[in-house]
């Protein structure tokens, strides 16, 4: 039998869009424009990434007013879409829900260039030694972080229970499934739930091992770090 062990992708999209909702929240804002910077169009993980962040964003009372995706989720064609939505729109937006790191790095240049960055929350997925240096600093109110160690465990279970050839308590461990990339079919899978990461969680990527104080603590960051 074939078995994928997975984060559930529209769950990293639904933590993407309540991680946006969460800080504007936290900024008072409960209503108004919120513009979406989508993965690329050929790639189904984005499709889903965006099911789950604009579900979030509309079931909040937040309208979408942009909507555009990144060819081969490019940063630097990133870049320049985000410059002409946020030209035709006249910087009307209270946040951004951008699909992961590097695309939320794009949006946050052009927000820098006009005086915005950290004003107009922006989001990512990942936590990139760079996203996360942006929560730190203020500009990105959240990353998602996908815990590789969680990933392993999870799919040492299901190993375990295969080799030992009990089927049914691998199938227990199911919680969905996934598409098959070549043939189209769904696998029965173990999808499990990425972590939002805020200002005032990012020690859970360092407690993970994931990123260092070393790599994150740099230049304009170690401040931010200290505090």
């Amino acid at each position: 039998a074939e078995y994928y062990v997975s984060f559930d992708n529209v769950a990293v999209g639904t933590a993407i869009g309540e991680g946006l909702v969460k800080c504007l929240a936290d900024d008072g804002v409960t209503e108004g424009p919120v513009a979406l910077l989508n993965g690329s169009p050929t790639d189904n993980n984005a499709t889903l990434f965006k099911e789950g962040y604009e579900a979030a964003v509309l079931d909040a009372g937040f309208t979408v007013t942009a909507d555009q995706s990144v060819p081969d989720w490019d940063n630097t064609q990133a870049g320049t879409i985000f410059e002409q939505m946020f030209t035709e729109a006249d910087g009307d937006f209270v946040g951004v829900a951008s699909a992961n790191d590097g695309l939320g790095g794009a949006v946050i240049s052009v927000l820098d260039r006009n005086g915005l960055a950290g004003q107009i929350p922006a989001t990512g997925q990942d936590a990139t030694v760079e996203g996360v240096q942006r929560v730190l600093l203020g500009t990105q109110c959240v990353t998602v972080y996908k815990a590789i160690k969680k990933e392993a465990d999870a799919a040492a279970e299901l190993a375990i229970a295969l080799a030992q050839g009990d089927t049914a308590a691998a199938d227990a461990l199911v919680t969905g499934t996934v598409a098959d990339s070549e043939t189209g079919e769904d696998v029965p899978s173990v999808l499990l739930d990425p972590e939002p990461i805020f200002i005032d969680n990012v020690q859970v990527v360092i407690d993970d091992g994931f990123r260092t104080v070393e790599e994150l603590c740099t230049g304009d960051v170690a401040d931010a770090c200290a505090e």
